[in-house]
């Protein structure tokens, strides 16, 4: 059996920040878990900026079914996890498992990836005091008041966690946080 990650999501997650690294971590040979706060279909959304707009237009994208509701995860029998984009973080960054699970990624120095939003999940989770990394523009603010120091570039490698700002991005960061884990394993 595949080593397997989990893919954190809610109601809103945004469709390529979740989708492109899903794919990605079943062609490096794991197995994705997707992960909520309820075992379920999760809506997801696209974002872009329009033409003469100054703020995202969202609008839905495809949906995703929920594997696993956190309150259900045993982090231990997991080789990663990866913060999804979107609104999602907004609303899921207070469940106290999802708090719970971060905060075990990062003591036992597991391959932890983010981007966009999914920033607010571990900077919440309390784990980002001194941690470089890359956040959409617009998280700045959440990730700087947690204590953790704002990079805009593609790929941000700190310790163990990797992020990008957008989805944009993911060809930057992705394949060095499926590399950590394949050390990890011994692949």
């Amino acid at each position: 059996m595949n080593p397997r990650v989990l893919v954190i999501v809610g109601d809103a997650t945004e469709t390529v920040d979740t989708l492109y690294p899903y794919y990605r971590l079943i062609e490096g040979g794991y197995q994705p878990v997707v992960a909520a706060p309820e075992k379920r279909k999760y809506q997801m959304v696209l974002h872009e900026v329009k033409p003469g707009w100054t703020i995202t237009k969202e609008w839905e994208g495809y949906s995703i079914d929920a594997e696993i509701a956190f309150k259900d995860i045993k982090p231990e029998e997991y080789a990663g996890i990866f913060f999804s984009g979107g609104r999602a973080p907004e609303y899921i960054r207070e469940d106290e498992d999802l708090l719970r699970i971060t905060r075990w990624f990062w003591e036992n120095k597991k391959p932890m990836a983010s981007v966009c939003h999914g920033v607010e999940i571990p900077a919440r989770a309390g784990i980002v005091k001194g941690l470089r990394m890359a956040t959409v523009a617009k998280c700045k603010f959440d990730l700087e008041v947690c204590g953790g120091i704002y990079v805009n570039e593609p790929c941000v490698i700190d310790r163990h966690m990797f992020s990008g700002r957008t989805y944009h991005d993911s060809g930057h960061f992705v394949a060095p946080w499926i590399k950590m884990m394949d050390a990890q394993r011994g692949a």
